[in-house]
């Protein structure tokens, strides 16, 4: 059968890219091999976050008093968290599915090969092999859970992030190895269900991505929460031969012997570009991921690749902003290239962390003579009504121009505020535009031109 279009993937890339190319005029078809919506909707973003409001929730009622209200201590159902989860992750699915129907998308289930000549062979569940061919092929295979090799997961004692939402019963302590957003994020929602966590992190800080002013406030809250930190500090080696896992640390001060349950390593992830045919089609790969233009055109001829599997940030939203830009460039349109340094990343345990565009350290190393303000949430009266006085909005200006180089978040819902950020730097607003756009009070969000206020000696409630 012919297609104008056939996405193989259908994660936040690939069926972005296939409704993009449908809404187009593309006659278009997805491969998938497991379930509409890839990990993010199934394994990844979605289900997490539903955890991680089973965790808020639970969080709140056991401090319910701080609020003047009296409850009896709430009891927490492991089972039932993970239920929920499951349940959201399949109704967003589902959604998918529906999506496909709505854009007269054909879904081909199975595991999906390319072929030179512009064709996909597509095994199915009982084996048998049926070859398409398009006009355009995309790759949106996405990533997995990146393995160290003195950290193999076994999915039982040495787990990665599918099975950490997936467990049986809740481990009574957990060792989470790698601190970026998967790592705290776990981190965040079995300790505040009462697992002993520990994190161990190789780097000097954690969620090292982000600036260091909210490494360091994370750290902090995280500690107060009961948390434990090892960064500079590496896993040499896990025996998980007895009923439970001994891991080895190294650290600054020597080696150290932790025992725990469940190891759950979150040291990245891996691009899923093994078997799928590249080889035999010619693509080229460099250091693990398909080498491509800024419309993500392969070295081969109408075949393209976008999402986790190519270089960028392994993001869902930068997956489906990239489908977008290259299904659009497919149909003969003039997309913009994907401005990777304008792109907002956000942390979802609690403090949220969210941020966009330079650190300060960056904007440093960049050369920029630089005014940085700060706004923290103890002054903010909105945060203080609700509880929730840990953090603080931080704004990196250039001197010179205004340019709006960073802006960096820690504290409760920063995820919902980023997005005015990174408006602001595609508009190429100044500092000072940030400062004189009146901003509604009380909020959360006030803290952004309280921040731009302070960069430029200008803020009133500090």
């Amino acid at each position: 059968m012919n297609f104008d279009v056939i996405v193989l993937g259908s994660g936040p890339g690939g069926y972005v890219a296939a409704i993009r190319a449908a809404q187009l005029g593309l006659k278009t078809a997805i491969v998938e091999r497991e379930s509409l919506g890839g990990i993010c909707l199934n394994w990844g973003c979605i289900p997490t976050k539903a955890l991680l409001k089973s965790a808020n929730v639970f969080e709140y009622i056991n401090h319910a008093e701080d609020y003047g209200i009296k409850v009896d201590k709430a009891e927490k159902d492991f089972g039932a968290m993970v239920k929920r989860s499951r349940g959201v992750a399949e109704g967003m699915s589902k959604g998918v599915q529906f999506l496909m129907k709505k854009n007269k998308i054909e879904v081909i289930m199975g595991e999906g090969t390319v072929k030179t000549g512009k064709k996909i062979a597509v095994k199915d569940d009982k084996g048998e092999t049926k070859e398409y061919s398009a006009k355009h092929i995309i790759i949106a295979t996405g990533a997995r859970s990146r393995e160290l090799p003195n950290l193999k997961q076994d999915g039982k004692k040495i787990i990665g992030y599918r099975q950490a939402m997936n467990l049986d019963k809740q481990p009574k302590k957990m060792v989470v190895v790698g601190s970026g957003a998967i790592g705290v994020e776990f981190a965040y929602f079995y300790s505040t269900i009462g697992t002993e966590v520990t994190i161990v992190e190789y780097l000097p800080n954690v969620v090292p991505v982000e600036d260091e002013e909210v490494s360091k406030q994370l750290e902090r809250t995280f500690k107060k929460a009961g948390i434990k930190i090892m960064t500079s500090s590496e896993v040499t080696k896990v025996d998980s031969s007895g009923s439970g896992c001994k891991v080895t640390v190294k650290t600054k001060k020597g080696e150290e012997t932790l025992e725990c349950d469940v190891v759950l390593s979150a040291v990245g992830v891996q691009a899923n570009i093994e078997n799928i045919g590249l080889e035999e089609v010619g693509i080229k790969t460099e250091k693990g991921k398909i080498v491509v233009d800024e419309y993500y055109k392969t070295n081969k001829e109408g075949y393209y690749a976008i999402g986790d599997c190519v270089p960028g940030q392994a993001l869902a939203h930068v997956a489906s902003a990239e489908g977008i830009i290259c299904v659009e460039k497919i149909a003969g349109h003039h997309p913009q290239p994907l401005d990777y340094n304008n792109i907002p990343g956000c942390t979802y345990c609690s403090p949220e962390i969210a941020s966009v565009g330079y650190t300060e350290q960056q904007a440093k190393d960049a050369g920029y003579d630089i005014k940085v303000g700060k706004f923290p949430f103890s002054a903010s009266g909105k945060a203080s009504a609700a509880g929730h006085k840990d953090g603080f909005v931080k704004v990196i200006f250039d001197a010179k121009y205004g340019e709006f180089l960073g802006c960096h978040m820690i504290g409760a819902n920063v995820t919902e505020m980023i997005a005015e950020a990174v408006v602001a730097r595609k508009l190429e607003t100044t500092g000072m535009e940030i400062v004189k756009s009146v901003h509604p009070h009380p909020t959360m969000s006030e803290a952004i031109m309280e921040a731009s206020a302070a960069a430029y000696d200008e803020v009133i409630h500090l």
